[in-house]
C-alpha cells in the first residue's frame, strides 16, 4: 500500500509500505477513506516532535470503514463507518478516568507519532473501542475530519482552558486552522469580542467570515495598542496562542487583562520567555493542553444537528498520490490560501 513516510526533519516521501495486521485483541484495522495534513505534521518535518522517528507514516486524523477487528472489540463491526480519533485511549487507565485521553497510559498521542498514522490507505487502531466513534448516517466525511484532531483542540485547549466566557473578550493569535477552529466554538459561549491577529489578510477575511468581530493585521497594526484601544486599555479575558512560535505566546503575555487567561494551543519546538515580572501579580493563567478528544461525541452531535460546520475549513482536495503537491500546497498556505486539505486514497 502507498503511505506518506518521514525520514527525519525536512524529508518525507510516498512509499510502497507494508499493510498493517491486526496486533492485539483490541485493534481494529481501518481502511482510509478521507485523512487530512495537520500543522503538527510541519512541526514533525521541523524536527520540532523528536517522539516521532524516522521511518513513521505520518497522520493522525480521519475517516474510514473498518476492515477487520481483534477478538475484545465487540463494539464495532467489519464494514462500519468510523471517525478515527487523533488520541488513542485505553478508557481504563488512571488518567483515561480523569478523562486526560491524551495521557492514557498505553495510548495518547500514538497514530502519526509513537506508531504508523492515517496518511495512507490502511491503519491499525490501538483499543478500537475507545479511540474510534461511529459515523452518523448521512454525515459529511470531510466534515467529520475536521473532527478527529483540529475541532476538539480548538475547544479543549482554546475555549475551554481558555475559560472563554459570554459577554468576554477575546484575542486568537493566528488565524490558521486551528485559530479558526477555535474562532468557531468560541462562539457557543457568545463573546462579546473576539479579535482575530495574523499577518495573512487572506486569513483574516477568513476569520470575519467565521464571526470574528476585530481584524488586526500585526504586519500593519501593533496588535498590543490595537487591543488595547479596542478593550479600554484593559486588554482581553482570554488570549489564545495559535501558532507555536515564541513571538506569538509573548505576544499573549502582553495582550491580556489582569485576571485574564493565557490558553496556549501551538506546538513549540523552542523556548519562549515567561515574563513573570510583568505577570506575577496581575492574577493572571497560563494553560496549555494537548488535547484529549473528551468533547468529540458533543462536537459530533453539534454537526449532526447543523449547528457546526467545519467542512468550512476544507479548501483544497487531493488524491493520496498527490500528496506530496497535498503538502506544498498546505505549507505555500500564504500563496495558495490552504487552509484544511482532504486526501481521499
Amino acid at each position: 500500500m502507498k503511505a506518506l513516510v518521514y525520514h527525519g526533519p525536512g524529508t518525507k516521501s510516498l512509499d510502497e509500505v507494508e499493510r498493517p495486521a491486526i496486533a492485539a485483541p483490541g485493534d481494529a484495522l481501518v481502511r482510509i477513506t478521507h485523512t487530512t495534513i495537520c500543522g503538527t505534521d510541519l512541526h514533525i518535518l521541523k524536527g520540532d516532535v523528536p517522539t516521532c522517528v524516522p521511518g513513521r507514516i505520518l497522520g493522525h486524523e480521519g475517516v474510514g470503514v473498518i476492515e477487520e477487528i481483534g477478538s475484545a472489540v465487540t463494539a464495532f463491526k467489519v464494514g462500519d463507518s468510523v471517525l478515527i480519533s487523533c488520541i488513542t485511549s485505553c478508557g481504563r487507565c488512571a488518567n483515561c478516568r480523569r478523562g486526560m485521553y491524551s495521557h492514557c497510559a498505553s495510548g495518547g498521542w500514538l497514530l502519526g507519532n509513537m506508531i504508523d498514522g492515517t496518511q495512507t490507505e490502511y491503519v491499525r487502531i490501538p483499543h478500537a473501542e475507545t479511540s474510534l466513534y461511529p459515523v452518523p448516517a448521512g454525515a459529511d466525511p470531510e466534515a467529520l475530519v475536521m473532527l478527529s484532531d483540529i475541532l476538539p483542540t480548538g475547544f479543549e485547549c482554546g475555549v475551554l482552558n481558555g475559560r472563554i466566557a459570554p459577554g468576554g473578550s477575546v484575542a486568537i493569535v493566528g488565524a490558521g486552522p486551528i485559530g479558526l477552529a477555535c474562532l468557531l466554538t468560541a462562539q457557543f459561549y457568545s463573546p462579546a469580542t473576539i479579535i482575530m491577529i495574523d499577518i495573512d489578510d487572506k486569513r483574516l477575511a477568513v476569520a470575519r467570515d467565521f464571526g470574528a468581530t476585530h481584524l488586526v493585521n500585526s504586519r500593519r497594526d501593533n496588535p498590543v495598542t490595537t487591543v488595547a484601544a479596542l478593550t479600554g486599555g484593559q486588554g482581553v479575558d482570554t488570549a489564545v496562542e495559535a501558532v507555536g512560535v515564541p513571538a506569538t505566546f509573548e505576544l499573549c503575555q502582553d495582550l491580556v487583562a489582569a485576571g485574564g487567561v493565557i490558553a496556549n494551543i501551538g506546538v513549540h519546538g523552542a523556548k519562549a520567555d515567561l515574563h513573570l515580572d510583568r505577570l506575577w501579580s496581575r492574577n493572571i493563567a497560563i494553560t496549555t493542553r494537548l488535547v484529549d478528544t473528551v468533547s468529540t461525541p458533543m462536537l459530533l452531535k453539534t454537526v449532526a444537528a447543523a449547528r457546526l460546520d467545519p467542512s468550512r475549513l476544507v479548501t483544497h482536495r487531493f488524491a493520496l498520490a498527490d500528496i506530496m503537491e497535498a503538502y506544498d500546497v498546505f505549507e505555500r498556505a500564504s500563496q495558495t490560501g490552504a487552509l484544511k486539505v482532504v486526501i481521499a486514497p
